[in-house]
């Protein structure tokens, strides 16, 4: 059975789904709810975590994931989760290390299901601050810009 809950979080809204007591998606910006999930442990462990993360930007989530994705995703979301907080990669970089494109690599950042704990917003353009979760402007851009200054990290 699917859990979805959301809360407020200083980024807004936040939905998370949770599946066989695993994670599987964050939706930064949506409000969507279902069921009582009151006594759900790993969701409380997840609301306590996103907490701890927004108090300390060096919080490391140990939530256990579900994700669900292509191989090259999987590789990619793996790079991904190894950029240190206050750290970023271009896409670029991202590509040559997993020999493959810039805009592949854009597009696996793009189908990530758990933002924030595959830290997506650490990967830039070669010149600026690139896109997020698909788009170069507006409202998701300034989520990509509020993590990275949570994180410490100087882009403009």
């Amino acid at each position: 059975m699917n859990t979805v809950e959301a809360f407020d979080t200083p980024l807004g809204k936040v939905s998370v789904m949770i599946k066989d007591d695993k994670l599987c998606a964050i939706n930064i910006g949506h409000d969507d709810q279902q069921h009582d999930t009151k006594n759900n442990p790993l969701l409380k462990q997840l609301r306590s975590e996103l907490n701890a993360y927004f108090d300390d930007k060096q919080f490391h989530f140990s939530v256990p994931l579900e994700l669900h994705g292509t191989a090259f995703q999987q590789r990619v979301w793996r790079a991904l989760s190894k950029i240190p907080v206050g750290k970023t990669s271009t896409y670029g970089q991202l590509a040559k290390q997993l020999n493959s494109s810039p805009r592949a690599i854009g597009n696996a950042c793009r189908a990530n299901p758990v933002p924030i704990i595959i830290p997506c917003h650490r990967v830039l353009a070669k010149q600026g601050l690139g896109g997020y979760d698909g788009q170069t402007s507006g409202e998701r851009l300034d989520i990509k810009r509020w993590l990275l200054k949570h994180e410490g990290v100087s882009f403009d």
